[in-house]
């Protein structure tokens, strides 16, 4: 049985640009923690190997203590760590990782032909691939195909399954063709469980901490098992982050006032996380008062934002002595039946700017 940790896109030192400066700073070195959980992890799973598939800087810019904490988190795992620049921290003769001591266990892919280092204690040979530029729109993985040679055959790299762009596109019949016994990818932000192409597991873990909307729920990396046959394979997801982002719906529809309809939505207790609140729905009172309801919230929230996409709820039956098609329409579903409020409400949805072809 071969265990490994498999995690990707850190984005370490990312600049949090929606919190203010000081919850930014704090974002910042909260996210240096999760080198911490990482090293337990490790230690907690017992794992022979880790695999980082790349961004694990955010690239725009980098804190040299971030730097120092990398390489000393990394070389306190005393297990092989392998690295594969991606296009947010790609390998450069000026990059941080052509220019810092890494320890003895740290080996960092610099090239984006495919290099190979066998683990004889292992059994193992892993393969890996770096972006050396911000953008690539090849394949590292096109035309490599592991030896039938008895031993298991790991690689990491940064790329896009069945992407068309400039972010190392890789084909799933490059995956078939690979003859790889698991392929640990980065890049993307959601895991993706396991997926097999042809006889070869590949998978993406997903982003260990949120950094905004668009990266909610939990993060946080793999832990996976490899055993004598290539179809005994694992990979459990593990949560790494300390805080969440989420979206939250608040509907209005029927309630007395916004801030009642956000209390009954409220947690019952303080949480972590980061929330942005959507107010949605018809409601039978004025525009809410967003800065007041912000208020409301924080206290239960590390950050708030709010949205609101309610609407004024409109009195169904006004138009209904109207000469027109709207009044027409009305009329004739009035005349239908006491139960016609909902069949008028989506009526009057499709007429919406319908008379007039120039709203």
């Amino acid at each position: 049985m071969l265990k490994l940790i498999h995690g990707a896109d850190f984005h370490l030192d990312a600049p949090f640009a929606a919190l203010s400066t000081d919850k930014a700073r704090q974002r910042r070195a909260e996210q240096r923690q999760l080198l911490v959980r990482l090293a337990d992890l490790v230690e907690e799973e017992q794992a022979q190997l880790v695999l980082l598939a790349g961004d694990l800087l955010d690239g725009g810019q980098t804190y040299q203590e971030t730097v120092e904490l990398l390489a000393h988190a990394l070389g306190q795992l005393k297990v092989p760590v392998f690295i594969a620049p991606g296009n947010h921290d790609c390998y450069g003769p000026r990059s941080v990782y052509a220019g810092t001591f890494w320890p003895d266990n740290v080996h960092i892919f610099s090239s984006v032909g495919i290099e190979s280092v066998e683990l004889p204690q292992l059994n193992c040979v892993v393969h890996g691939a770096a972006f050396t530029t911000p953008q690539a729109d090849r394949s590292p993985l096109m035309g490599f195909t592991a030896p039938a040679d008895g031993r298991r055959h790991l690689m990491v790299l940064h790329g896009d399954v069945d992407g068309k762009g400039r972010y190392g596109p890789i084909a799933p019949a490059d995956i078939a063709a690979s003859n790889l016994d698991y392929l640990a990818l980065g890049h993307v932000h959601t895991c993706s469980g396991l997926q097999k192409a042809g006889e070869t597991w590949w998978a993406y873990p997903g982003c260990p901490e949120g950094r905004g909307f668009d990266e909610t729920g939990d993060k946080g990396v793999l832990s996976v098992s490899l055993g004598e046959s290539r179809e005994d394979i694992t990979a459990r997801f593990v949560p790494l982050a300390g805080r969440r982002y989420e979206v939250v719906e608040v509907d209005v529809t029927g309630a007395e006032s916004a801030a009642a309809a956000l209390e009954d939505a409220l947690p019952s207790a303080p949480t972590e996380d980061c929330c942005r609140l959507i107010l949605t729905g018809q409601r039978d009172f004025p525009p809410p008062d967003l800065n007041a309801l912000v208020a409301q919230a924080e206290p239960y929230y590390f950050s708030v934002t709010l949205r609101d996409h309610t609407r004024q709820r409109r009195a169904l039956w006004e138009r209904m002595r109207e000469d027109s098609l709207t009044g027409l329409l009305l009329r004739t579903l009035k005349q239908s039946g006491p139960d016609c409020d909902l069949a008028a409400q989506f009526a009057l949805a499709a007429l919406e700017n319908g008379e007039d072809p120039c709203p």
